[in-house]
């Protein structure tokens, strides 16, 4: 059986993570400059409460998949609420378990700090991704919008 890990971004993952950022936008069909790339992973290390964070999954010591979020506030609880950004798990890797370890272990996290409500979204063509999202999450309706 393999050895599944998840644990926190540390500085000495900057090419794995790099690689399987790009990898997820690629699958998004979007491009990023390299100012974006920097920026997001410096904020990923950066102190403060609605900084993001990340998480890597290691399958047998390779990583294989990625998650970052972040807390926000809300009109609708005193507590916040925790989006979940990104969650990409490498093709080879996939039906292994990772993105629900992934997900599992965002909220974990948010419970430690006492939040309860974490969210994401995807695309709706995503129907790999939705089968695990029905199966670990509750879809409530939403569709989402942007003025731009």
């Amino acid at each position: 059986m393999p050895d599944l890990v998840i644990r926190p971004l540390e500085k000495s993952d900057h090419a794995a993570w790099r690689e399987l950022w790009t990898a997820y936008l690629t699958f998004y069909e979007t491009e990023k400059p390299e100012e974006v790339y920097a920026t997001t992973w410096e904020r990923l290390f950066t102190p403060g409460e609605y900084e993001p964070r990340g998480f890597l999954a290691l399958l047998d010591g390779r990583p294989v998949g990625l998650v970052h979020y972040m807390d926000h506030r809300t009109t609708w609880t005193v507590a916040n609420n925790c989006y979940l950004q990104d969650l990409f798990t490498a093709p080879e890797a996939r039906g292994a378990g990772v993105g629900a370890a992934l997900i599992a272990a965002v909220g974990k996290a948010a419970a430690g700090r006492g939040i309860t409500n974490v969210y994401w979204m995807t695309h709706e063509t995503n129907a790999t991704a939705r089968r695990l999202y029905d199966r670990v999450a509750k879809h409530h309706g939403f569709i989402r919008y942007n003025l731009a």
